[in-house]
């Protein structure tokens, strides 16, 4: 899924469509020429060729070279300076060839052929498919650089809902909401979670299937301005409620549903986790200190919508959950990179709060609260992805017993460093991750411990919905439920309901790796 300046309505389309100085003085070389002839360089021959170091520059010797530079001005200021459209494909170029994790496999491309940096950017990955015939790399995407910074910080512009569909035929379609914020336009306009999508601006949502249906629905589903208003026609069971939604920019908080649910043997706390942003480290430790002065003595972390975000905040949450004992002196993820790089420091498990910048910043290098947990039970998904599936596997590399309830996790131990230039963040698989014991091989994902489907029927959280139900169950007796929550009859005995996964931009499933 790749993306320009409109975001998150390319993802609805690719799901309804189908699914002076400075010279070298022995050389007479100046910058601005060595630069030129970077571009040059990069510009020749179509395949990506391992080099030597010192046959280029690094990439940053063209990076913020833009066609149309960005006017700094007022509160913003920007690098850009004059250039090309060929400097940002060299750009482009030399920075896949530095840092992609399988430069060695992309293939031959004349970037004359090419109208943006974005539609040249697009096919600087490899083609190759793993063994099961998954294209190798399907997390290769752009953002628009300011949309991106505003996501980091947890803000989305919509109408306060998210999102799940099936995953099977791409029409008939079906999407219910997974989660409401409250106080947001879709909370006042009633809508709850477990509501079904039917129409949008009186086009069918279910069934139409033409491009400009698909448009029609991408611009009620996905606003791109506050104040845009559109109608939506949702059921819940019989009933069906027409609602007028209003775009607006909504804060989302990535932790909630804290609590404490006491049962005859002990205290077992629980949390919806559901992004690795800035904004959870104040909001993460805060939960655990409630949890940590409850004094429970078991988990259940909701992992079933997060699809990832900072490593440095899953080694945080590792690290809470388990406490010094088994973590200290352990790694937490060690991030392979390419031949041409060299290798990453480990990242361990991190005990300190790191102050990350957010509108309510956690404190600096202050002590984490610890639960001290030798197991945890994790609640997921396919909708749990990258640095949560980091978690996983950050826990059971110092021997943490971690038990899943739910369904696979959706397999993804890469990790990127956004890179921004001329106003659109890069994403290219950079890293990846393997635990103490040197695992990392997850790309099909974790399987869970009890296969149990989601239930939309009740909110996260409460101890009757289905998979925190199984949770509660598996922890008392040591086996999954017998007729799973979640399941329904037939004749020859209990099927899944229909897998559902998160509706999300691609940003929202993945691990930014930077250092602590």
């Amino acid at each position: 899924m790749k993306f320009r300046s409109l975001i998150v309505p390319a993802i609805l389309l690719a799901l309804l469509a189908g699914c002076g100085g400075g010279g070298d003085a022995g050389t007479g070389t100046s910058a601005a020429n060595a630069t030129a002839t970077t571009a040059q360089r990069a510009r020749q021959g179509a395949l990506i060729q391992p080099r030597a170091a010192a046959a280029l520059p690094t990439y940053t010797a063209l990076q913020n070279l833009c066609a149309a530079p960005r006017q700094s001005g007022g509160s913003n200021w920007y690098p850009d300076q004059q250039g090309t459209l060929d400097d940002e494909k060299a750009f482009l170029r030399t920075w896949t060839d530095e840092t992609y994790l399988w430069y060695r496999e992309v293939p031959p491309q004349d970037p004359d052929k090419f109208s943006t940096a974005v539609d040249y950017f697009n096919q600087l990955k490899t083609p190759l498919l793993t063994a099961s015939g998954k294209p190798k790399d399907r997390y290769h995407f752009t953002y628009d650089t300011a949309v991106y910074d505003e996501l980091s910080r947890g803000v989305e512009l919509g109408y306060g809902l998210s999102w799940v569909r099936n995953t099977g035929p791409n029409i008939p379609r079906t999407w219910r909401v997974s989660s409401v914020v409250p106080g947001s336009p879709a909370d006042l306009a009633g809508v709850r979670r477990g509501d079904k999508l039917e129409w949008v601006d009186s086009n069918s949502f279910i069934w139409g299937g033409d491009a400009a249906t698909v448009a029609k629905l991408n611009a009620g589903l996905f606003p791109t301005k506050a104040g845009e208003k559109h109608q939506l026609l949702m059921s819940r069971g019989f009933q069906r409620r027409l609602v007028t939604l209003a775009a607006a920019k909504i804060d989302v908080a990535p932790v909630q549903n804290t609590k404490v649910i006491e049962t005859p043997t002990g205290k077992v706390g629980y949390m919806s986790f559901t992004n690795h942003n800035a904004v959870s480290e104040l909001q993460l430790i805060e939960a655990f200190r409630s949890l940590e002065e409850a004094k429970v003595n078991d988990l259940v972390l909701d992992l079933r919508y997060n699809g990832g975000g900072l490593l440095v905040i899953a080694s945080q949450v590792a690290y809470m959950i388990a406490g010094p004992g088994p973590t200290s002196g352990k790694t937490f993820e060690h991030t392979l990179v390419n031949d041409k790089r060299p290798q990453e420091t480990p990242l361990i498990f991190l005990p300190l709060s790191l102050a990350l910048r957010a509108p309510k910043p956690a404190p600096y290098l202050k002590p984490l609260p610890k639960l001290d947990l030798k197991r945890v039970t994790i609640l997921t998904g396919p909708g749990t992805c990258s640095a949560s599936e980091s978690i996983i596997n950050g826990l059971r590399g110092v021997d943490v017993e971690v038990n899943l309830i739910g369904g696979q996790t959706c397999g993804k131990p890469y990790a990127f460093t956004p890179t921004p230039n001329c106003g659109t963040t890069y994403f290219t698989i950079q890293f990846q991750g393997v635990n103490h014991k040197g695992f990392g091989d997850f790309s099909d994902g974790f399987a869970p411990t009890c296969q149990v489907a989601d239930d939309f029927t009740r909110l996260p959280g409460d101890p009757q919905e289905a998979l925190l139900a199984a949770a509660l169950h598996y922890r008392a007796t040591g086996t999954c439920p017998a007729a799973a929550p979640g399941t329904r009859a037939r004749a020859g005995g209990a099927v899944p309901e229909p897998e559902m996964t998160p509706v999300r931009p691609a940003v929202s499933e993945i691990a930014i790796y930077s250092r602590p």
